[in-house]
This record gives structure tokens, sequence and C-alpha cells, in this order.
């Protein structure tokens, strides 16, 4: 049984934006913008995913 994938891609900038939203983004593995990565759907990644959801594209793999 494999886990559930998210692949996630930052479609706005991290500059300027509050500290905790930076930190999200970095848990959740992203760099750079337009680099999508893949992280599996957990309830903390989820968390994480909801609380910078305007910066994301988000897709369901």
């Amino acid at each position: 049984m494999s886990s559930k994938q998210v692949k996630l891609t930052l479609v706005r900038s991290l500059n300027g934006r509050l500290k905790s939203h930076k930190a999200c983004a970095r848990g959740l593995g992203i760099r750079k913008m337009h680099n999508p990565v893949s992280v599996i759907d957990t309830p903390e990644n989820r968390g994480m995913i909801n609380k910078i959801s305007y910066m994301l594209k988000i897709e369901e793999v």
C-alpha cells in the first residue's frame, strides 16, 4: 500500500511573508518558486499546506 502523495508548487514569492509561513514552506521541502515537490499526504503536512495555500499550486498525485 503506497501513501498518497501531493505535488506542491510555489507560485508566489516567500519575500515579505510571515516567519511562520516561511517555516511551513521549508518544512514541506519547498526551496524555489516553480520547482515542484512531492510530499506524503499526512495531517501534519496538510496543516502546513492549508496555512500557506494562498502561495501554492496543489495537485493530487
